[in-house]
């Protein structure tokens, strides 16, 4: 069976953060809003940061999810939903304390949950829902710009 992405789905790449490392894309955008899958504390290589280091892979994940909403141009700041999946609840202060740091004044709405294993066994998995910037701005400028070619 092949099922092709609807037209209405954008998949979001970037080099500046590890492929995916299954069937799945980085981030899909849809509408107003990108879906980013979870990162993981790997190098845009693709190799793990900070093995056993709890600090450094939320510092890498964090970057990691940086690149990839930017690449859906969007921004930080518009971010509004967080998933962060910890192997030890344990984590939680180090990993939100990092967290604080990164988003400074920005608190999206966010769920903070203990998992028995993550992928390649990190220690630290971080999702997010993020609202496009100046969407609608983007499709009135490149319709624009097609009405001006088209009357050329």
């Amino acid at each position: 069976m092949s099922i092709s992405t609807h037209s209405t789905l954008s998949i979001v790449s970037t080099p500046n953060a590890p492929a995916a490392i299954g069937p799945y894309a980085q981030a899909i955008k849809v509408g107003d809003f990108l879906f980013s899958s979870g990162n993981i504390p790997l190098n845009a290589e693709g190799a793990l940061v900070g093995e056993g280091d709890v600090e450094a892979q939320t510092r890498q994940v964090l970057a990691n999810l940086k690149a990839v909403v930017e690449a859906g141009g969007s921004e930080l700041g518009k971010v509004a939903k967080t998933t962060v999946f910890l192997k030890s609840i344990n984590d939680f202060a180090a990993v939100n304390a990092i967290y604080a740091d990164f988003f400074g004044q920005h608190t999206p709405a966010r769920s903070a949950i203990e998992v028995a294993r993550l992928p390649k066994d990190v220690l630290v998995e971080i999702e997010a829902i993020v609202r496009c910037v100046d969407c609608e701005h983007l499709i009135f400028t490149a319709l624009s710009d097609l009405r001006a070619f088209s009357l050329k």
